[in-house]
């Protein structure tokens, strides 16, 4: 029997929110990158997340979270104008990346606040585990 059916729950959530945090760096860090071997500037990366069942003894079934995938959000970065751009057209437009500085750290923040808010989560079912075995002696 599982004491700590809590951290089997939230430990699905803190993989997918690190993963989110991991994405979420990843286009902060390619906000500026109009060339990529693709071809073309970079385009942000988004992450779903999908529910999943973690089978307990007993038959019990607790839902978590996982990433679903992570996708490329297909919308068009901004054009603009500078001719001494290596990456610049013949009549000096330059494609820039989708990302947008101000969601990514919102996108940043929420993450970061829901993986503090798991690992919390983590923490209490391990002190009330050790809790239960003090009990027990």
């Amino acid at each position: 029997m599982n004491l700590i059916a809590g951290i089997d729950v939230t430990s699905g959530a803190l993989a997918a929110q690190k993963t989110r945090l991991d994405i979420v760096a990843q286009n902060i860090a390619n906000a500026q990158t109009t060339r990529t071997p693709q071809g073309g500037p970079y385009q942000r990366q988004i992450v779903t997340f999908e529910n999943a069942l973690v089978r307990q003894a007993g038959g019990v079934s607790l839902q978590t979270v996982h990433v679903g995938g992570i996708t490329t959000d297909r919308t068009s970065g901004q054009v603009v104008y500078n001719p001494q751009h290596p990456d610049a057209s013949a009549d000096g437009m330059v494609k820039m990346p989708n990302v947008n500085l101000a969601y990514e750290m919102v996108d940043l923040i929420t993450a970061s606040r829901a993986y503090e808010a798991n690992l919390s989560v983590a923490k209490s079912a391990r002190q009330m585990a050790l809790k239960t075995l003090e009990i027990g002696k």
